[in-house]
């Protein structure tokens, strides 16, 4: 088998417990911290009832991981791109900087930035405040995302002055990532350094957060709403550091005051707070688009942490309300359903339906039709067979596609103006490897650089191939279908999750002659 991809089935039980623990956190079962395990098996059963593709999940109490699970390929050892979650993050880093009076919070945003020149007309704009940055009252009359800006080389900074304010900044709220691209700048402009460079020492370090990275926008700025790359436990982390009112193992890392005032609700009727999202029961959020999020339950001294590839937190959190608070109990085996033996028991279960979660072969709502369909080719194409389709004008720029068919793998190659990308895929089975197969599009602007990619292919009968790419370090997970017609072939290609298309036109090409 090739070094670029090797076949991938489910963790080994030992891999999962190393992975899980490199992340320093302790552990517990749930029952010795107040956790009813059968509530949390209620909870997984309904969000897939619910046709919910919930990815990971966390659960922290009393000081301990009490519950998690990966459903896979997910791993607790794969950093995952967390989205607008990340402005909790950018939060963190405000707090500190007015801590240590880089800044107040009254300070004009303009200040920062004398290069830009303000029109007689912008009076508003002279006006906007770092608190306005931060409760999303920055007067602007749309979101602007951060998908937007990702394929620009100019820069974000001018982009964020031509918006225009139909708002008096402080009054109307309109969640932007460009107003936490903005903190992220005034940041590095009042420290002298990039918002991840100065969370680092501060924030990441001293909770063990490694192996994180940040993008970089065309002002050498980190973008603050987005673009940070870090395991499901970072994100953990987070919310565990708030419900610990900013101390660490005893350290503090954020001022009490700064937790109180970031978790509390500025204005109204949106109940949001200093980039996090509050809750009028008193539990709060960090959330990210396609549902990256932890929660933190102050009444409870608990934390979750999820990521998925869901549209609409609200669809998530409907099934939280339903199953949290109510699984934490003071005194489980006093407290908990007649009908559970004992906490013991109902752990048990619950590390059996986790269990499941790391089969390849686990029951899951997208897995259906690829499962119905056959493992192996039909005959439509013998092994060791290469073809290759030269393909007519398309938006995408695609020149040519070519299958190689060896044994029980099929490499695709697609080649643009960009070059030539490979993805391998297992007939009948899943191989892992890396491939930068474009995209952007489908995958809310991001481009894949050496990526790691889970693949499989089947025929759904004679004429077509169906694979699906998994990007496991994503949301995303592409299907494509080639129909192959005598010389000609169609390529389909969707997507299960975007803030934009969720397809590609079709392209079509002949066979290479």
């Amino acid at each position: 088998m090739s070094d670029l991809f090797v076949e991938c089935g489910a963790t080994p039980a030992a891999d999962l417990i190393a992975a899980q623990q490199a992340d320093g956190l302790t552990r517990a079962d749930p029952s010795t911290a107040g956790v009813d395990a059968d509530a949390i098996v209620e909870f997984l059963n309904d969000v897939e009832a619910a046709g919910l593709d919930l990815h990971a999940f966390m659960l922290h109490r009393n000081g301990c991981v009490v519950a998690e699970g990966w459903r896979w390929p997910y791993r607790p050892d794969r950093p995952r791109n967390l989205h607008s979650v990340v402005k909790s993050f950018t939060a963190c880093a405000i707090g500190l900087a007015l801590e240590e009076g880089l800044f107040k919070l009254d300070d004009k945003v303009v200040s920062f930035f004398p290069e830009v020149a303000v029109e007689p007309n912008q009076g508003w704009l002279t006006a906007m405040t770092i608190e306005d940055l931060l409760t999303m009252r920055v007067g602007h009359a749309g979101e602007t995302s951060g998908a937007e800006w990702r394929s620009l080389n100019t820069s974000w900074i001018a982009e964020f002055f031509k918006i225009k304010i139909v708002h008096e900044p402080g009054t109307a709220f309109m969640y932007t990532s460009a107003a936490s691209y903005m903190l992220s700048a005034i940041l590095s402009r009042a420290a002298g350094v990039t918002l991840h460079e100065y969370l680092k020492p501060r924030i990441f370090e001293p909770m063990g957060i490694v192996g994180e990275s940040w993008d970089i926008g065309p002002d050498g700025i980190n973008p603050g709403g987005n673009g940070l790359i870090a395991r499901t436990a970072d994100l953990l982390k987070l919310g565990v550091l708030h419900a610990q009112n900013g101390v660490w193992e005893g350290k503090r890392l954020l001022p009490e005051s700064w937790v109180a005032a970031a978790t509390s609700a500025h204005g109204e009727p949106v109940k949001y707070g200093y980039h996090w999202w509050t809750r009028p029961d008193g539990t709060y959020s960090a959330i990210g688009k396609f549902v990256q999020m932890t929660t933190v339950f102050p009444l409870h001294g608990a934390t979750l942490a999820v990521t998925g590839a869901i549209k609409g937190s609200a669809q998530l959190l409907s099934h939280i309300d339903r199953h949290f608070p109510a699984a934490f109990r003071d005194q489980i085996r006093d407290q908990i359903r007649d009908d559970i033996e004992d906490g013991a028991a109902a752990d048990a279960r619950l590390k059996a339906r986790l269990a499941d979660w790391q089969s390849p072969d686990a029951p899951a709502a997208w897995k259906e039709p690829f499962q119905r369909a056959g493992a192996a080719t039909d005959g439509a194409r013998a092994p060791g067979q290469t073809q290759r389709f030269v393909m007519h004008p398309n938006r995408q720029g695609v020149s040519a596609l070519q299958f190689e068919f060896t044994g029980e793998t099929c490499v695709f190659r697609l080649t643009d103006v960009q070059g030539e990308h490979v993805i391998a895929a297992g007939l009948g089975r899943w191989l892992e490897g890396r491939t930068n197969m474009p995209g952007s599009d489908l995958h809310h602007g991001y481009e894949f650089d050496n990526s790691p990619v889970v693949a499989r292919a089947c025929w759904l009968d004679n004429t077509r191939l169906q694979m699906t790419w998994i990007f496991p370090e994503t949301a995303f997970r592409d299907t494509v279908i080639c129909e192959f017609s005598g010389k000609t072939i169609t390529f389909k290609r969707e997507v299960n999750i975007n803030g934009g298309a969720l397809r590609h036109d079709d392209l079509t090409g002949s066979i290479e002659t």
